[in-house]
């Protein structure tokens, strides 16, 4: 384990951690705290040191992810900082030209310029090789026409990867293309109000004859899908380390707690009902565990990783929402009051099952490999 990367960002700990129930009740980005995350380095982790980053490797990166969500208990900033990582400097890194990178990926690192990839829409959130934003080729240019939604840092973006049809619907129909905000054509809605993970802000985007120019495209006409398959087995690798960062931390505070409580004579955790609660939350954590680690070496060492992926992103995202579930009854009354923020951390789990494709989802794609 590369403790170094762990603690990457244990140095900012208290600037990640201040005021984070007024943050979360504001359900605004923390400006000041990104400050942070820009010090940290976190943002170079993955990218290669020719282009300014630390050269880490796809687990090395999911390491210091974990350390984030185990240092930082705003868990909507981590989200975005996962997102700023994944969203367009990952792809950009992987297929994109050297003018495209030698342009943005400097200040995608530094994390000057905040970005996100728009997939979803209202319509089709799973159904990415189906989406009805179009793109049609006239001369240099792309002119793109539809929508998007629950598009995370959408809000606060400086640039977007976009996910548009150029063809028939189907995986070779798909393309990426890169847009700054600000481009005439591209509108982008005001942040939207939700349960958890607050500070990280979503919304929608909207396009009418919006024009971008064909270098600015990632990858070649029709080969969006292998960029899409590249990103989200990262997305779910990198967001879900955040989680069990946030999960470790959780069940060592919850531990700590069952110690020290006492009723009727001795601490809560010499009681069988609540050991057998705290038994079962380190078993779905060490679960959760050893699937991100063996996925993500498999990943890495480019090995066939569908079930994996799959598997893993079920597995710990459902285990996110019940160890935050018994934490919150442990804690009892305190549990469920905002001053504790125990109740932060189940609301923030709840939507792990369902972005980057839901739990339902993945169980369709295991089923498909067993053949059914």
């Amino acid at each position: 384990m590369n403790d170094d990367l762990f603690h990457l960002a244990t140095p900012w700990a208290d600037q990640l951690n201040a005021d984070l129930q007024e943050s979360d009740a504001a359900g605004a980005f923390p400006q000041d705290k990104w400050k942070a995350i820009q010090d940290s380095g976190i943002l170079r982790t993955p990218f290669a040191p020719e282009l300014g980053g630390s050269g880490r490797s796809l687990t090395d990166t999911m390491r210091a992810l974990e350390g984030l969500g185990y240092t930082s208990r705003d868990a909507g900033l981590s989200f975005s900082t996962s997102t700023q990582i994944v969203s367009v400097g990952i792809p950009m890194q992987r297929f994109a030209t050297p003018e495209l990178k030698s342009r943005y990926l400097p200040r995608i690192m530094a994390g000057d310029l905040i970005t996100a990839h728009a997939i979803t829409e209202e319509t089709g959130g799973s159904d990415a090789t189906n989406v009805s934003t179009v793109a049609h080729r006239d001369g240099d240019d792309y002119v793109i026409n539809g929508s998007k939604m629950f598009i995370t840092n959408a809000p606060i973006a400086d640039l977007f990867l976009l996910y548009v049809r150029t063809g028939k619907p189907g995986p070779f129909g798909l393309t990426t293309l890169l847009v700054e905000a600000g481009t005439p054509g591209l509108s982008v809605g005001p942040v939207m109000d939700k349960l958890g993970l607050r500070t990280s802000p979503i919304g929608t985007l909207a396009f009418d004859d919006l024009r971008v120019p064909v270098a600015n495209r990632i990858g070649a006409q029709g080969a969006g899908f292998l960029v899409l398959d590249y990103v989200m087995k990262r997305e779910v690798l990198f967001g879900f380390s955040l989680t069990l960062g946030e999960m470790t931390r959780r069940l060592e505070e919850t531990v700590e707690f069952a110690k020290t409580r006492t009723q009727f004579g001795q601490a809560i955790g010499k009681y069988q009902a609540i050991s057998h609660k705290l038994a079962d939350m380190k078993m779905r954590v060490e679960t959760a565990r050893k699937w991100l680690t063996d996925t993500g070496a498999k990943v890495e060492a480019g090995q066939d990783a569908a079930f994996d992926l799959a598997a893993t992103k079920t597995i710990v995202s459902e285990a996110n929402v019940q160890t935050a579930l018994d934490a919150v009854q442990i804690h009892g009354g305190r549990g469920v009051l905002t001053e504790f923020g125990m109740e932060r951390e189940l609301r923030n789990s709840i939507a792990g099952t369902i972005y980057s494709g839901s739990s339902e989802i993945q169980r369709n794609r295991i089923a498909t490999l067993m053949g059914l």
